[in-house]
């Protein structure tokens, strides 16, 4: 039995967690679940989950879930803030912590889930983006498991051997190649010259998978494919050389790993997250997750292409920035949250989210954060300089 703290349960990935475990109660026991401010959504999910403790991002919503779930007569038991995250992921009774909190927000409190020993289900890519070699640190050092739950480093991680699965160098296991797919999101086709006219609903609009507002940007932009090729690099230790980035529309391969004996392992499945959620979840084993094995006879034909950088310059950014390293990564990421959140409230145009994302590379790039507060300090000073480069775009 696996006890469970979900980091961002009313998300997309949070909600399919719920949804694999409910199917198996015999195997999971739900401790805890985060919701930043949505109330409404927490609500939801207390009376039908029935968690121990909940946990809000402030006071205010701490309060108002509170008296609402004692109106309903329910005992879960309502934290807050930052505190209020790190308690549920250091609880001693928690094995498991789903980490899928979007964005830098969600670093404190995986790194926390990693100090503790825990099986870390690492949907939050930042942990990895922002902390990287402080965070693989954290995992070896106190003997803690980590799972990639995305769904392109999940499928690398299933063809992998298991001497990789281990900890073990890709050279060493034959592996000549990883091969990171990526859908193109909803403009792989569209004129470069009609980008300026994007608007949010259009680039929230993802032809094969359902998201977050956010994370749906960052595939429209690719920006998503950067940051899952900087993470794919410190998960699996490879080199720049080993990783090569591959467009494949329909979304059915999810990634593959290239042998140096000319064979090629690929991952499939419907683009549906439990299918790696229940993966996570259940390693070594396997569990039913709930969705449909395929049915070759009704897939279209699969295509292929490499990546036009001219279409989606964000992924070019995000491969340099993984040359240069822990400071640029950190840079890219924290000035893509502001120029995302910017774009999705009509601030700047979609085209202006690389623009931005450059200038505070040019910046700040070059930043050489070695602390857990250097790294902290290198987002939230990117944060301000982004905010004060957003009137001049």
């Amino acid at each position: 039995m696996q006890t469970i703290t979900i980091l961002g349960a009313t998300g997309s990935i949070g909600l399919s967690t719920l949804d694999v475990i409910k199917r198996h109660p015999d195997k999971f026991d739900l401790y805890a679940i985060t919701g930043n401010t949505n109330v409404l959504g927490m609500i939801e999910l207390c009376q039908q989950y029935k968690p121990s403790i909940a946990v809000m991002a402030d006071e205010k919503s701490a309060q108002q879930l509170h008296e609402q779930l004692k109106t309903l007569g329910s005992n879960v038991d309502v934290l807050s803030g930052t505190d209020g995250l790190l308690q549920v992921c250091s609880e001693p009774k928690v094995t498991t912590v789903m980490a899928a909190i979007v964005g830098g927000a969600g670093l404190q409190p995986t790194l926390t889930a990693a100090k503790h020993s825990k099986r870390i289900l690492l949907a939050n890519k930042e942990a990895l983006v922002m902390s990287g070699d402080l965070f693989l640190s954290a995992v070896a050092e106190s003997n803690a498991i980590l799972l990639p739950v995305d769904s392109e480093h999940n499928a690398i991680f299933q063809a992998m051997p298991s001497s990789v699965q281990s900890g073990g160098a890709l050279v060493d296991a034959g592996v000549e190649k990883i091969l990171l797919t990526g859908s193109g999101g909803p403009f792989l086709t569209k004129q470069l010259n009609e980008f300026s006219q994007i608007t949010p609903e259009m680039a929230v609009a993802h032809p094969n998978w359902s998201m977050g507002a956010k994370i749906s940007v960052d595939s429209a932009t690719m920006m998503n494919k950067g940051l899952e090729f900087i993470e794919a690099k410190l998960l699996f230790n490879a080199s720049f050389e080993q990783i090569d980035v591959v467009i494949h529309p329909q979304s059915i391969i999810h990634s593959m790993v290239s042998y140096s004996d000319g064979s090629v392992l690929a991952q499939m499945g419907q683009p549906d997250m439990r299918i790696p959620i229940a993966h996570t979840l259940s390693f070594p084993e396997r569990i039913e997750s709930g969705v449909k094995p395929l049915d070759f006879t009704q897939l279209a034909d699969f295509s292929f292409c490499a990546p036009d950088f001219s279409r989606f310059p964000n992924l070019g950014l995000a491969l340099e920035a993984s040359k240069v390293g822990q400071g640029a990564t950190t840079v890219l990421n924290a000035s893509n949250e502001i120029a995302v959140a910017h774009f999705l409230n009509r601030k700047i145009s979609f085209n202006n989210i690389a623009t931005l994302n450059e200038l505070c590379l040019e910046q700040l790039g070059s930043s050489s954060p070695i602390t857990l507060d250097d790294i902290l300090e290198l987002d939230q000073q990117t944060r301000e300089v982004a905010l004060g480069l957003i009137s001049q775009l």
